[in-house]
């Protein structure tokens, strides 16, 4: 891939650029022996199993996403000097370390992203004034040291998630004045006979849900006016950022060669290799997937970790949902229906709401209608 960053690489391929990929399937563990001379049946099995534990999208191919992850894979931490280089934060599997730490020693970095970014070199500074060091916000041996001798005082996500509870909470219920994103995606290696459609329906769907929350007080915005090339998730995912939007949600339609397969699922950040996920996101993941469920006959998929850019970069709860597979036949006619889509916008601007509601004045599943959700409404 070096040199050719818009390349995928799959099945039969060889070259410098497939050796490159086995050397570092090769240094994380997963693949042993003697090195395949191209991209044979072990490579492709390889590359699988690394896509599965990293909430990658699982086909066996290494396009950009793909590599740029084995790339992440390959550092530990003390393998090289981190620091905060706004415009090329540093990112990888040191930097997931990094910031794991200094959770566990009471330092907020934020979410667990496994990119520098500001909040981590604060996070640092903080605990380098804490220990006596200098506070230059750079991660070098002396820093190394200090993290060695100190055990955590607390493990897991838990601070990050009842950081985020609290932050709800004081958000309050009312949805007027509150920025939402709406993101008109595709689905991911969506085939390119589909696309038109797809983004037909997706941008469709993503105008009613604006209008929905216009009307009762919210600032929603497009990522993008309309869908037409998928563009970069990192560049929608900024764009999200740059609005300090409250929430985001990304739309898209799923396919597959199995013309049975069929249904909603919904998908929020999270990465299981090293044990980080958005508890708001997922918990706004799960409302989204209920409330569609509960409300259009589509099979329930349910909700899932994705380590994708757009779920990883953005800094509020934010959630993918994937409404239908337009192979599917059933799916398909259901959503070329304004009808249905209707149902689908109704149940999105439903979730959004009881997301900020409290559990004791939270309705039913399926019960709310946006007709009712006005600014600071609250059901009984």
């Amino acid at each position: 891939m070096q040199g050719s960053a818009q390349t995928s690489y799959g099945p039969g391929d060889d070259g410098a650029a497939v050796a490159h990929i086995v050397d570092l399937l090769g240094r994380i563990g997963l693949l042993d022996g003697e090195p395949p001379a191209n991209y044979d049946s072990r490579v492709e099995v390889a590359v699988r199993a690394f896509q599965q534990q990293r909430g990658l999208s699982v086909d066996g191919v290494v396009g950009p996403l793909t590599y740029r992850r084995l790339d992440e894979a390959r550092w530990s931490l003390g393998d090289r000097i981190l620091t905060h280089l706004p415009g090329a934060l540093m990112a990888g599997d040191d930097v997931f370390a990094l910031q794991q730490r200094l959770l566990g020693l009471g330092f907020d970095t934020g979410r667990i992203d496994g990119y520098f970014g500001a909040r981590t070199e604060d996070a640092l500074r903080e605990f380098q004034r804490n220990v006596g060091i200098p506070p230059d916000g750079t991660c070098g041996p002396a820093t190394l040291k200090a993290l060695g001798r100190l055990a955590p005082i607390v493990s897991g996500g838990e601070p990050n998630a009842m950081r985020a509870a609290e932050r709800i909470r004081e958000a309050g219920p009312q949805l007027g004045g509150k920025i939402v994103v709406i993101d008109p995606g595709r689905g991911h290696a969506f085939p390119a006979e589909l696309a038109g459609e797809s983004d037909q329906v997706v941008t469709d769907l993503a105008r009613r849900i604006e209008g929905r929350l216009v009307a009762i007080g919210v600032q929603a915005y497009l990522s993008r006016p309309s869908t037409g090339d998928d563009g970069d998730e990192a560049a929608r995912a900024a764009f999200a950022n740059r609005a300090d939007a409250d929430l985001c949600v990304s739309l898209a339609l799923d396919s597959s060669t199995n013309p049975d397969a069929s249904g909603v699922a919904t998908y929020y950040f999270g990465a299981g290799h090293h044990g980080t996920v958005s508890t708001a996101g997922q918990r706004f993941a799960g409302l989204v997937q209920r409330e569609i469920a509960a409300r259009t006959d589509l099979v329930d998929l349910r909700s899932h970790a994705k380590s994708w850019d757009l779920l990883r970069l953005t800094r509020m709860p934010a959630v993918r949902v994937e409404v239908g597979y337009l192979t599917n036949g059933g799916d398909r006619q259901r959503l070329s229906d304004p009808g249905f889509r209707d149902v689908l916008a109704e149940a999105v601007v439903v979730a959004i709401q009881r997301f900020y509601l409290s559990p004791d004045a939270d309705a039913h599943t399926g019960v709310l209608q946006v007709s009712e959700l006005r600014a600071g409404f609250v059901p009984e």
